[in-house]
């Protein structure tokens, strides 16, 4: 069994907001592919997929480069018998001008630890400044990780008094939620929302309800009733997507948003070779109802191809898919 990663560690994507301000340190915290691959018997291949021919069924991988811009390794190649995605997701701007410019995508341990930067940055303004009224921060989107992330600012804020930072208290931070929908949270109980909204505006967090961003720009988000909100730093945590090369891959069907489009069995529906999992996965419950992008439903349907592959090779039925909420945890870091 060979894993095909282009990072050399991996950090849990629901913990990047953690990183982002700074609770966490990704360099300690992150799990070593080649590590985990010793101990647990199978193969770890640093590279980024660029293509797939199914005929051959065979996967091509980009050229390693590294920071100097030397080449590591050419182009390879790799044949499976098996193959699954399991690429997890990337922000959706939904096309909105300026976002992609203007805005960081917590997608990644490179760029959550680059907003944590420009944090520490805007943070050594202020302390340089004392007149200058407040930081800025705009939140896009009230899902879990905007949510998270607003309340992990305020905590980062009074930690950073005890490291010499004076001159920080929680009224010079303003964080503002901006979402376009009715409430906090969409995907949880309407409960759960009302009580993290009580909780968020303790610590001081703006929420902007009902409110669509129009466009980005460096000093501010356009709304549109043509409001015009200033934010020194903006983050988008307002959707996602798979990542695009999905679109075009051999012939694979993807649905709008780049996702691989499964069966029950969380095959891909033109090719009964290759698997799809988590964020990067368009599957149907019997209901009618979409299979959400979160961990836990990654996790379980690691475990149901883990099963049918195992499966398929003692020539026994498949296991159909069938997503379980176990419920959600969300964290105010108080």
């Amino acid at each position: 069994m060979v894993l095909v990663d282009q990072n050399r560690t991996h950090i849990w994507k629901p913990l990047l907001h953690e990183v982002a301000a700074g609770a966490l340190d990704a360099e300690i915290d992150g799990v070593d592919y080649l590590a985990i691959a010793h101990k647990n018997g199978f193969t770890f291949q640093l590279g980024t997929m660029i293509d797939l021919d199914r005929e051959s069924k065979t996967v091509y991988l980009a050229p390693l480069i590294d920071d100097a811009q030397q080449l590591v390794l050419d182009k390879r190649q790799l044949n499976y018998s098996k193959l699954i995605f399991a690429l997890g997701s990337i922000t959706n701007d939904f096309g909105t001008e300026g976002a992609a410019q203007n805005c960081i995508f917590l997608d990644s341990q490179k760029s959550a630890q680059n907003f944590h930067t420009l944090l520490l940055n805007e943070f050594l303004k202020l302390q340089d400044d004392t007149t200058k009224d407040t930081l800025a921060i705009s939140i896009v989107g009230a899902g879990a990780t905007g949510v998270e992330l607003s309340a992990e600012l305020y905590k980062t804020t009074e930690l950073l008094k005890t490291y010499g930072y004076t001159h920080l208290h929680n009224n010079r931070l303003k964080v503002r939620i901006i979402e376009s929908g009715p409430r906090l949270l969409p995907a949880l109980p309407e409960r759960i929302a009302n009580s993290t909204k009580v909780e968020l505006e303790k610590l001081g967090v703006e929420i902007i309800l009902n409110t669509f961003v129009t466009k980005v720009e460096a000093t501010g988000l356009h709304t549109k009733n043509g409001d015009f909100i200033n934010s020194n730093i903006s983050v988008w945590a307002a959707g996602i997507k798979a990542p695009e090369f999905l679109q075009d891959l051999d012939g694979l069907e993807t649905n709008k948003i780049n996702q691989l489009v499964v069966n029950q069995n969380l095959i891909t529906t033109l090719d009964n070779s290759i698997y799809a999992i988590g964020d990067c996965a368009h599957c149907i419950m019997p209901d009618g109802s979409k299979v959400p992008p979160r961990a836990q439903s990654a996790h379980q349907m690691a475990s149901n191809v883990f099963t049918n592959i195992k499966n398929a090779e003692q020539g026994k039925e498949l296991k159909p898919y069938l997503y379980v909420d176990y419920g959600s945890l969300v964290s105010l870091s108080t």
